[in-house]
């Protein structure tokens, strides 16, 4: 069977085992499904596997199954795009942007649409609940209520299954390694938003939840005998109150006022999820933490395999210091490591802070720079800023004693195939350091040039319109000079087109602006003893492999301790069972196990779990680190050698320019080049401010012809992407 074939093959899988997943939820607030389940729970009791075997099966291991094929499927559907080119459909118009404002941001049709849809599952599931709650209503022996005080406090509780369907797919759209958006081509860095909405949403759900149960106790008197409440069996509330503060408080310091401005704050108090999910195990119950505990599971585990791939710790070999208060750092990475353009890292710098991970884009390509990897940091908060100080420190200091900065790094994490290079004409839109992620693609273009290579097809033409602030910006664009010259045995034409808002005209050519670079400084730090290289995630398959170890090792546990530490409630099979049956009645009921046990058994086969492929994961980790070659001491003089033989005196000045005391009219940009693509299909790719991709995105959505698909002239197609680089 071709590759092709199995890639087909498990696309439909994952669509398969999606469907049923997504189908239990619609149907679970059902009676039918109710009665159904609860008899195959029952089923399952008898049986070695229990029922919470069956529910972990059933609610909890399909996303799990859906992850590992999709690591799969994405490790062999990066050799099937080489060589292609987008392809224009109608169906591809709903991945454009549909809606920008400030308030939503920019929104595609496939984003409206799904979150029309999850509003509407939301609807159905509340809907369903409440009214077959209302036909039910019996009044709860420990509360005298009336009647409204009753449905109120069922609606109350309503709203807590809502809470609880946001809280399933939360951690989903924030997986690195093991991430399930990647399969639909959404990367991390985009996906996080997806994140914000969900927990505010399951916020606000719960906020209702706990402020109306509240409400109820408070006016029939209840509320000092239930706050306390610690329950041997079912809901414990005192536990629901506690996971309601917690989320509150991480979500209050997760707000983009105190984010961006105090990002310490949010870091630190997002590491309450831990608290929030125990408790939220311990007033939910066992059976409602399966249907949520598949984002968990692959959340925790990607978590962990994150934290061994930072070890060890390598070290910054270089740094260069640009005027514009810009650092390019320089890193040993392994030979083996290749990674895609518009890839990120993060970074953790143990001087700095032992804690905080930031992100970055890399600037270099992995075909051109086998030993290292670049990116650049522009110092502007107070980790950059403590970074850059530290680095300005060891100019001062003799180069003997300029001290190493060790540093932990996670990634690369970037798309699995080159999608930049599936259009015919590329335009590009950066604002200052927003420039970073195309500087990648730029040096993966010029590498498919510099060496012939056939595997790729290139655009045909590039444009960059690059606006900045301060003309001292336009030093970063040193190290794509070559493809500045616009040889004639160039494959793609770029044209550049930048313009500098706050600074009048300086009379200096876009050579002599670019030669500036060569004020950057230099530091070249001390490495004493080996150093380790960047060997980045382990590979999909392995990754895979070590989630599947980590859900059988789960189960087989989880089994084992119940069956050890729970009493069984089975009766004896034979013929004997009726008159056993008639014998039971007769005597009291046994007492229950508090419902906290099962869920500390759940907690204890889920860190028995963990620890497995950890250990595997730690073993792997530690072969490749016994094959690493000599330590890449070197390497930063050969990257010196390579930036310094950079010529940028052959620039052809007429056709790039320069623009100084304003900012570019974009319609006017883009309407000059599709005149020049005459109606080609046009990957549009913006990195830099808010304002500035609302302004690109309502251009695509202006000029496109992708919903003209029947005109018979032929209208130019903008597929637009959004590149962020700062989450």
């Amino acid at each position: 069977m071709g590759k092709a074939a199995v890639v087909i093959l498990l696309k439909v899988l994952m669509i398969l085992i999606s469907t049923a997943w997504l189908s239990l939820w619609l149907l679970k607030p059902t009676n039918l499904w109710t009665r159904k389940w609860k008899a195959a729970e029952s089923s399952a009791r008898n049986t070695v596997f229990g029922y919470y075997g069956l529910d972990f099966t059933v609610y909890t291991f399909p996303v799990i199954a859906v992850a590992m094929i999709g690591l799969v499927y994405l490790n062999l559907q990066s050799w099937g795009q080489r060589n292609s080119r987008q392809i224009r459909s109608s169906t591809a118009a709903f991945s454009n942007p549909l809606v920008t404002s400030n308030l939503v941001g920019i929104l595609s049709g496939v984003e409206i649409l799904s979150v029309f849809l999850f509003i509407l599952f939301l609807a159905w599931t509340f809907y369903t609940r409440i009214s077959h709650d209302f036909t039910k209503l019996t009044p709860m022996e420990s509360l005298k209520l009336d009647l409204w005080q009753l449905k109120f406090l069922r609606v109350a509780t309503r709203f807590g299954l809502l809470a609880e369907a946001c809280l399933a797919f939360l951690l989903l759209p924030i997986l690195r390694e093991l991430a399930v958006f990647r399969i639909l081509g959404i990367q991390f860095e985009a996906s996080v938003r997806y994140h914000i909405w969900l927990g505010t949403a399951m916020i606000c759900f719960a906020t209702f939840h706990g402020a109306s149960t509240l409400f109820i106790w408070g006016v029939s008197h209840y509320i000092q005998d239930e706050i306390t409440k610690w329950q041997r069996t079912g809901r414990i509330y005192l536990a629901g109150e506690i996971t309601l503060v917690v989320g509150l408080v991480m979500w209050i310091t997760s707000l983009p006022q105190i984010r961006r401005k105090r990002f310490e704050i949010f870091y630190y108090i997002h590491h309450l999820y831990i608290i929030f999910l125990v408790f939220f195990l311990l007033h939910a119950g066992d059976r409602h933490f399966y249907m949520i505990f598949a984002g968990v599971f692959l959340f925790c585990l990607d978590k962990l395999l994150r934290i061994l791939q930072s070890w060890p710790q390598t070290h910054i070999l270089s740094a260069r210091l640009y005027p514009c208060k810009v650092v390019e750092l320089i890193l040993p990475k392994d030979t083996g490591l290749k990674y895609t353009p518009t890839s990120i890292i993060f970074m953790k710098i143990p001087s700095i802070s032992r804690f905080q991970w930031h992100s970055f884009s890399i600037t270099s390509s992995s075909t051109i720079d086998h030993h290292t990897m670049s990116v650049l940091v522009k110092c502007d908060g107070r980790w950059t800023t403590s970074l850059y100080d530290n680095i300005r420190a060891q100019l001062d200091s003799d180069a003997d004693k300029m001290k190493s900065i060790p540093v932990a790094i996670e990634g690369p994490y970037g798309p699995s195939s080159l999608t930049f290079l599936r259009y015919d004409n590329l335009l590009l839109v950066a604002g200052g350091i927003g420039i970073t992620p195309f500087l990648s693609i730029l040096h993966e273009i010029a590498a498919t040039q510099g060496n012939g290579s056939s595997r790729y097809r290139l655009p045909s033409r590039i444009q960059l319109i690059y606006v900045v602030k301060k003309s001292q910006y336009i030093g970063l664009l040193k190290s794509v000079s070559s493809l500045l010259q616009n040889h004639p045995s160039n494959k793609c034409h770029l044209k550049l087109k930048v313009f500098v808002t706050q600074e009048k005209q300086c009379g200096a050519t876009l050579g002599e602006m670019l030669n500036e670079a060569s004020q950057v400084q230099w530091v070249h730090f001390g490495l004493k003893g080996p150093i380790y290289s960047i060997h980045g995630p382990q590979s999909l398959y392995w990754t895979a492999a070590l989630a599947g170890i980590a859900s059988i090792t789960f189960l087989v546990f989880l089994i084992c301790f119940n069956h050890i530490f729970v009493p069984s409630g089975k009766n004896t099979s034979g013929h004997h069972s009726s008159k056993l049956a008639v014998s039971s009645k007769m005597k009291a009921p046994k007492e229950k196990s508090p419902s906290w046990v099962a869920d500390i058994l759940i907690i204890s086969s889920f860190i028995i779990s963990l620890a497995c492929p950890s250990l595997v994961a730690i073993v792997l980790r530690w072969r490749r680190l016994k094959k690493e070659e000599v330590p890449l001491v070197s390497s930063k003089e050969e990257k010196v050698q390579q930036l310094s033989s950079i010529e940028t005196k052959g620039v052809v000045e007429e056709e790039h320019e320069v623009h100084f005391g304003g900012r570019p009219n974009l319609e006017d940009e883009f309407s000059k080049f599709l005149n020049e693509t005459n109606g080609s299909d046009i990957g549009v790719l913006v990195s830099g401010p808010e304002t500035m991709k609302e302004a690109v995105a309502s251009l695509c959505q202006q000029k496109s012809g992708c919903f003209h698909i029947g005109n018979k002239e032929k209208k130019p197609y903008l597929s637009f992407h959004a590149l962020t680089f700062t989450l």
